[in-house]
């Protein structure tokens, strides 16, 4: 593909592609295009470890992988640092390190090139050069844009959509995200004190999410362990910014979260961090591992921080979370140097859309909430919308939610109404508070 579609002579990417094959002979016509989220993970990395979850999809319908362009093996955008120096990254130390990287990609990228407006002809792209005349989708969290783009740009090719942790048009992300995390954190507390083992054996963990927060505002702790990776001995300075990082990963999945009780109340009372540590460095390094930052930068620069001062998001507001203004105020900064691309005029309106979604959130989400599916659903004729309670990011390997999906898509086509058995739904329960380091109680 052209690296600038206006420029079609000019530089070539090369997009990556895999098909998986349906198992059936009989097999669908339309397949599921697979869309990654992040922004800046491949769909290659994200299918390769859910997989399992798209078998019985696969039964009757293709599979395919499109690394977006800046992503995976599609000209990726990386950018390169310490770990630690992004988590205790001011504004000021954040736009430098990306300085840095945007004057390094610049060589040989044209970074105001990889936005969703721009991806989503590679997709139809990929679509025509496979012979398929109309294909579903199933985008997860950012994958969700890219999914509802490519139904509004190429409606006649779209067959339906699922939308895992759904991003709605009209939805600028970023200045609500530090609101939506602390209500997520809240519901953890509020699900323990409403468990008796739970409350028993830590009270109110909002008191010790409190008084650690001001802990350390006063002073960061340094906190000596084996790195949870590689077993070697590791210290590091564990400030109120890596707080906000542990709090924000822990409450990404239910079973994270059953963790924060107990690994707040060690460090709170107990001065014992590296419960907190190990969680946090775990979850961090996987997302620093896999995701292409600076195609992430790409998108958000043109497609939500240009919108932030419309939000009206007041920082007093901000303030009273633990995430606070810093991520606001970090891209901000490190926007003001970044090439700004293409956006269609109509990126973020309302969708009208005769094709059949299939809505999937948690209400426990600390990105997506659930009210921003039910913002998405206004844009379908049909949209059947899932919440799975106390839940958070993404409800792709929910027991028996691969079969829901497989279900809808074998009854879904523009007009249709399907509506799978979703009763399964009724026996997903939140995880278990842990009680100990042991794990929950008998």
């Amino acid at each position: 593909m052209p690296e600038n579609p206006s420029r079609p002579a000019g530089r070539q990417l090369r997009i990556f592609v895999a098909r998986i094959p349906a198992l059936s002979r009989q097999a669908s016509p339309e397949p599921l295009f697979i869309l990654a989220g992040g922004p800046g993970l491949a769909a290659t990395t994200f299918y390769a470890s859910a997989a399992p979850v798209f078998a019985r999809i696969r039964r009757h319908h293709d599979l395919i992988l499109v690394d977006q362009r800046g992503t995976g093996r599609s000209h990726p955008l990386l950018c390169q640092f310490d770990e630690q120096q992004i988590w205790d990254a001011g504004e000021e130390e954040t736009a430098r390190v990306m300085r840095d990287c945007r004057a390094r990609l610049a060589t040989d990228h044209d970074l105001a090139q990889y936005t969703t407006s721009v991806a989503v002809r590679d997709l139809d792209a990929v679509r025509q050069a496979l012979g398929y005349g109309r294909i579903s989708l199933y985008g997860s969290s950012y994958g969700t844009r890219v999914a509802q783009h490519y139904a509004r740009r190429f409606a006649s090719h779209t067959q339906a959509l699922i939308l895992d942790g759904v991003v709605p048009p009209t939805r600028i992300l970023g200045p609500s995200t530090p609101l939506d995390a602390q209500r997520a954190l809240e519901q953890v507390f509020e699900r323990c004190r409403g468990d008796a083992a739970c409350r028993q054996h830590f009270g109110d963990p909002a008191q010790d999410y409190q008084q650690l927060r001001d802990k350390l505002a006063r002073s960061p702790v340094t906190v000596s362990l084996n790195d949870p990776r590689s077993g070697e001995p590791r210290q590091f300075a564990f400030t109120d910014s890596v707080l906000a990082g542990a709090l924000r990963l822990g409450t990404y999945t239910a079973d994270q979260a059953a963790l924060l009780p107990l690994a707040l109340h060690l460090a709170n009372k107990k001065n014992q961090f590296a419960p907190l540590a190990a969680q946090f460095l775990l979850q961090a390094s996987g997302y620093d591992a896999v995701l292409a930052y600076g195609m992430h930068n790409s998108v958000v620069c043109a497609e939500d921080v240009p919108f932030f001062a419309a939000a009206r998001i007041s920082r007093e507001q901000l303030a009273s979370t633990f995430l606070g203004a810093a991520q606001i105020d970090a891209l901000q900064a490190l926007c003001a140097d970044w090439p700004r691309g293409p956006v269609d005029a109509d990126f973020h309106t309302r969708l009208d859309s005769q094709v059949p979604a299939l809505l999937l959130s948690g209400t426990a989400d600390p990105v997506t909430p659930a009210s921003f599916g039910d913002e998405a659903a206004l844009g379908f004729r049909y949209a059947l919308h899932l919440k799975l309670p106390d839940q958070g990011h993404g409800q792709l390997v929910q027991p028996c939610m691969d079969g829901i999906m497989a279900a809808f898509l074998d009854a879904a086509h523009p007009g249709a109404s399907p509506s799978p058995d979703t009763s399964c739904l009724s026996h997903v329960v939140a995880a278990p508070f842990f009680l100990s380091m042991n794990g929950p109680g008998p």
